[in-house]
């Protein structure tokens, strides 16, 4: 589990094919507080680490997981919000974030308002009905309120600090976004259905 607060830009150091996708991700965590098998939520998708050095891990990415997320774009030098995973005890800032994808995203208008920068998306047509005005979802593993949505296509608004510790401050019309819906919108509309 985790709450969708960020707390490192890592970057993708390294890309191999051996079955699956391997990545090497650089960050600035203490890598010696990392045990093999710990899960990280790398643009927000829960990722197991499966090797470690002074300043990187590896993660193993499985082709299921390369169709329903934005992975299968990243490059050498991608920089990929970061996320431990939540410990009990911990500080709840965002909203609970799984790490499990719904779907992709896609960034169509990015405008600033003031300092602060308005980015419309456009959801999958099967997950827009869970996304609700002042409503959670996380993007790319940050725990973001919904401003307003229009149909499939919906707004949030990044303040500077956002911007700045993120890899948001990057983004551009186009970008494909990984997309986890709120739990709780998805147990909703699951009662619903069954009702």
């Amino acid at each position: 589990m985790f709450t969708g607060i960020v707390t490192d830009i890592g970057t993708v150091v390294e890309l191999e094919q051996r079955g699956d996708l391997r990545a090497r991700i650089q960050t600035a965590y203490d890598t010696s507080g990392i045990d093999i098998g710990a899960s990280i939520a790398s643009d927000g998708v829960c990722l197991t680490v499966i090797a470690l050095g002074e300043n990187w891990y590896d993660v193993q990415i499985s082709t299921e997981t390369v169709s329903k997320t934005n992975l299968g774009t990243w490059k050498v030098g991608t920089r990929v919000n970061l996320e431990r995973a939540l410990k009990v005890g911990d500080e709840l800032g965002g909203h609970i974030v799984s790490g499990h994808v719904d779907g992709v995203a896609e960034v169509v208008s990015v405008a600033d308002e003031g300092d602060s920068t308005r980015v419309t998306l456009r959801a999958p047509s099967d997950l827009a009905r869970f996304i609700a005005p002042k409503g959670s979802v996380a993007l790319n593993g940050t725990s973001l309120t919904v401003n307003d949505v229009s149909g499939c296509d919906f707004g949030i608004n990044f303040i500077p600090h956002t911007k700045e510790v993120t890899t948001w401050g990057d983004v551009k019309v186009g970008d494909q976004i990984n997309l986890e819906i709120d739990t709780l919108a998805r147990y909703v509309a699951r009662l619903a259905e069954v009702s």
